[in-house]
C-alpha cells in the first residue's frame, strides 16, 4: 500500500500564505485573514484539517454563513484547475473510514471527523465539542456562533480561523483591531490583489 503523504497532491502554502501556516505551526490558536477573493483562505483552511485531523482524532468544523452555501462553496466545491473536487484533493480517500454526502461529513481512520456546518443556527452548532474552527466568510456570519463555542476552544486548547473578505465596518473590524493588540495569542493579516499578486 502505497504510503500517503499529508498535505496531499504535492500542496504547499503559497508565499504570502506561509506566514499563516507558520504562526498555526508554532501554536498560535486565533488567526483572522482579510484576505481579497480567490486567495485561498478556504484552501488553506482544509489542509490545516487534513493535517490536524491525522494529529489529533478530534472534531473539526468548517463553518460558512448559511448551510447550504456551505454545501455549495465547500462541501461540492471542483478546481477548476484539475476537475476534483476540493475535499477529493484534500482529504485522499486512503485516509477516510466513511464519506456522508448527505451531512457533509468525512470520518478519518484516526478518528477524527470533519464537518461542514453553518453559522445560520447557531444553536445546532452545541454538541460534539470541536478543537478546530474555520469560520469562513466570517464577516456575514452570524457573531453569536463564536460567543457559543469560544468556551468550547478555550476549554480544549482548540484553535480557530476567522477568514473572509473584506464587507466594511462590521464585527471583523472590531475583531482585526483586537487581534493586532495581541500579537502573541492571534495572528492578522489584511491582503489586497496587490500584496499576493493573485487575480
Amino acid at each position: 500500500m502505497p504510503k500517503i503523504i499529508i498535505p496531499a497532491n504535492g500542496w504547499r502554502p503559497r508565499p504570502y500564505q506561509m506566514p499563516a501556516w507558520a504562526a498555526w505551526e508554532k501554536g498560535i490558536k486565533r488567526s483572522l485573514l482579510v484576505w481579497h477573493r480567490r486567495a485561498g483562505k478556504d484552501e488553506l483552511s482544509l489542509q490545516k484539517f487534513a493535517v490536524a485531523s491525522q494529529l489529533r482524532p478530534a472534531n473539526y468544523w468548517h463553518c460558512l454563513p448559511h448551510y447550504e452555501q456551505a454545501r455549495k462553496a465547500i462541501w461540492e466545491a471542483v478546481n477548476p484547475h484539475t476537475g476534483k473536487k476540493r475535499i477529493d484533493e484534500v482529504f485522499p480517500m486512503e485516509i477516510r473510514k466513511r464519506t456522508d454526502n448527505s451531512s457533509m461529513v468525512v470520518e478519518f481512520k484516526t478518528g477524527s471527523v470533519y464537518r461542514v456546518v453553518g453559522s445560520d443556527n447557531p444553536d445546532s452548532l452545541v454538541g460534539a465539542p470541536p478543537l478546530g474552527i474555520a469560520f469562513s466568510e466570517w464577516a456575514i456570519s452570524n457573531p453569536s456562533a463564536w460567543g457559543l463555542l469560544q468556551p468550547i476552544l478555550l476549554e480544549n486548547g482548540g484553535w480557530a480561523d476567522f477568514i473572509t473578505t473584506p464587507r466594511g465596518r462590521n464585527h471583523v473590524h472590531g475583531m482585526l483591531k483586537m487581534a493586532r493588540e495581541r500579537p502573541t495569542t492571534w495572528f492578522s493579516q489584511v491582503l489586497t490583489v496587490d500584496d499576493t499578486g493573485q487575480v
